[in-house]
C-alpha cells in the first residue's frame, strides 16, 4: 500500500463554538486514522473573513491538516467533507516531494519575518 503525502484545507461555519469547531477538526482527524493514515500536522488557523460570502456568511473558522494517506482514503475523506452542513468549503491537494519539504522548513519557523531593530542616536 502506497501512501502519498496530503493537505486539507477546510472552511466551518462560523456559528459554531470553539469547542465544537475542535470537535468538528477531531471528527475528521479520527476519519483518517480509522483508514490507517497518518495525520502528522494540524493547525487551527480561527476566525477568518472570506473573500466572498458563502452560503450568507462572511467569516468561516479556517483548519488544515497534512497527512500521509493511501489514495483511497481521499475519496472516504471527500464523502465526509460534503456530508457534514459544518463545512463550507474544502480542498484537498497531493502533496509532491518539494511541497513537503517546504511544509516541514515553514513548520520550523524558517520563512517567520525577522523584525529588525533601528538604532537611532
Amino acid at each position: 500500500m502506497q501512501q502519498n503525502h496530503y493537505e486539507a484545507v477546510f472552511i466551518l461555519t462560523p456559528v459554531l463554538s470553539e469547542a465544537q469547531m475542535k470537535d468538528t477538526v477531531a471528527k475528521f482527524k479520527e476519519v483518517l486514522t480509522a483508514q490507517g493514515s497518518d495525520v502528522y500536522h494540524q493547525e487551527e488557523w480561527g476566525l477568518k473573513k472570506l473573500a466572498y460570502p458563502i452560503n450568507h456568511k462572511t467569516t468561516g473558522f479556517y483548519a488544515l491538516l497534512e497527512f500521509k494517506a493511501d489514495p483511497k482514503v481521499i475519496k472516504t475523506l471527500e464523502t465526509e467533507f460534503r456530508r457534514d452542513e459544518r463545512v463550507l468549503r474544502h480542498l484537498t491537494v497531493s502533496l509532491d516531494k518539494n511541497a513537503v519539504e517546504y511544509n516541514a522548513r515553514r513548520r520550523g519557523g524558517a520563512f517567520n519575518k525577522k523584525t529588525e531593530t533601528s538604532t537611532e542616536a
